[in-house]
């Protein structure tokens, strides 16, 4: 089962993925989730709970990041899973995803727009506040 939640701020939506990554519905409710977001120039997918992908999934990343590109939206992945990040290893997809972790993504994000600097430590801290749990 994949479990999806968008946080939207100004033009950066932030997709978190948790569960598993697989041809199906999983597939279906991930790519609903990022076609949604038409009006958005950057959607970043937090891949840091996905403790399961298959070739569905993974095809799943690659047509999103097709569509993303057809719309002038940048698609960023951050903090892949160790199991996600060898596939995309294994794949040489690795070099075609903008992968970074979440520290560095928020940077990025933080040099174009004080708000977005602003929301982006605020995430930072949260996620912070998760990965001590």
């Amino acid at each position: 089962m994949l479990t999806i939640d968008v946080e939207r701020n100004g033009g950066v939506a932030v997709v978190h993925c948790s569960g598993r990554l697989v041809r199906g519905v999983e597939v279906c409710t991930l790519r609903n989730a990022v076609v949604s977001e038409k009006t958005t120039r950057i959607v970043v997918l937090d891949l840091s709970q996905v403790e399961f992908m298959d070739a569905g999934g993974l095809n799943s990343l690659v047509s999103l990041h097709h569509w993303t590109r057809n719309h002038g939206i940048q698609l960023k992945l951050t903090q892949p899973s160790r199991l996600v990040r060898e596939m995309l290893t294994r794949t040489r997809l690795n070099r075609v995803f903008d992968i970074s972790s979440l520290h560095d993504a928020l940077a990025i994000l933080s040099g174009a727009d004080c708000h977005r600097a602003r929301y982006a430590a605020g995430y930072l801290v949260q996620a912070q506040a998760l990965a001590a749990k």
